[in-house]
């Protein structure tokens, strides 16, 4: 197996971001603002929440974006409201040559897309927008196969040098991690869950043209539709604390797989960084007892599966199958490998759980 991981911020970039987000919050709001919660209603002058318009603001500027809206059902609602914007039924999408996530590809189904699919690693790939016709192009920043290994700048420059297409792109898992997203790299617009960001259940995010935010706010104009004011700060109040949060697990993931590939674990054949979705190891054993070492690990404190995934419950680090995306392009993996997202834990205590679990499985 070989793995094209993300390259992610360091410490010091994420604590720089942090500094970015936070000046650029007392540049929109007044001081006596940030010790309010917010309000409520579809104002007269907005449409929305004053304070949720002033987020938006926040989040438009801190992404380089000409706008930005928040939205209800998280990210897959965030996705919806692209598209229903951007396209119409039977329309054609471009998109990878690989398992779409489950809760795109329902959207797909539901609108009669037709798929046209290209091999995203391969940029000749693309010449194929020379002589078809398509609606728009969707991209998802994070892996959706162990091998994948485009860069994400790159395919978008390609893509804008054939056609004006508008191209979105998925961020979720990879938001506060990397240096830019999509829409800072010439996309026309991002989509993300704010629950991965450490924010509410339920909010997502859309950064991009202002001609597509300006349609989203027409179809959720409906006050049960809005993000409140009181929500969007509590999003807003959780995002400071993302970069630095997550690049301290990003150091956790790199040590966890070094001490792995150095032979600290007996049975553990190999370790990889991936993507998949989340910056995560891939602990490859010698044996074919995955299943067993996910039993034995979550009786000895492993968290057995996500809730965000990276939401605010997620403390304890977290054993789990593989992506259902990886094991479509691969099921011999359910059985040999496992994935491991430290989350808030420290690469000792993920060691300590997992030297355990592979004992057990392999007495």
């Amino acid at each position: 197996m070989i793995t094209y991981p993300i390259k992610q911020i360091s410490l010091e970039e994420a604590i720089n971001l942090q500094f970015k987000l936070v000046d650029i919050i007392q540049s929109v709001f007044r001081g006596r603002e940030l010790l309010e919660a917010g309000d409520y209603g579809v104002s007269l002058e907005l449409g929305r929440p004053k304070t949720t318009a002033k987020v938006e603001r926040v989040l438009a500027k801190f992404f380089d974006a000409e706008d930005s809206a928040l939205v209800r059902g998280a990210g897959t609602g965030a996705m919806r409201l692209v598209f229903n914007s951007l396209l119409k039924p039977l329309n054609t999408l471009l998109v990878h040559d690989a398992p779409v996530y489950p809760t795109t590809q329902n959207l797909m189904a539901m609108m009669g897309l037709k798929l046209l699919k290209v091999n995203m690693n391969d940029l000749d790939s693309f010449e194929i927008l020379k002589n078809t016709k398509v609606n728009a192009v969707l991209i998802q920043h994070s892996r959706q196969k162990p091998d994948d290994s485009y860069e994400l700048e790159k395919v978008i420059k390609v893509i804008k040098s054939i056609t004006n297409v508008p191209i979105i792109t998925d961020e979720n898992y990879v938001v506060m991690k990397t240096p830019y997203i999509g829409v800072q790299l010439g996309a026309d617009v991002s989509v993300f869950s704010m629950f991965k960001l450490l924010g509410p259940e339920g909010i997502g995010c859309v950064v991009g043209k202002k001609y597509i935010i300006d349609e989203i706010r027409k179809i959720t104009y409906s006050g049960g539709s809005q993000v409140q004011g009181p929500e969007a700060m509590e999003t807003l109040r959780a995002l400071v604390y993302t970069p630095v949060s997550l690049a301290i697990q990003a150091m956790q993931v790199d040590e966890i797989a070094k001490r792995l590939n150095n032979g600290e674990i007996k049975g553990v054949k190999k370790a990889y960084v991936a993507n998949a979705q989340s910056r995560v190891v891939l602990v490859e054993f010698e044996e074919p007892i995955a299943e067993k070492v996910l039993k034995y690990a979550e009786e000895m404190g492993a968290v057995p599966y996500p809730v965000g995934s990276e939401s605010r419950y997620e403390i304890g680090a977290m054993f789990y199958r593989v992506s259902g995306t990886f094991i479509e392009n691969n099921p011999d993996m359910k059985n040999y490998v496992i994935r491991i997202n430290p989350m808030r834990a420290g690469a000792d205590t993920v060691i300590r759980i997992l030297k355990e679990a592979v004992k057990k499985s392999l007495a």
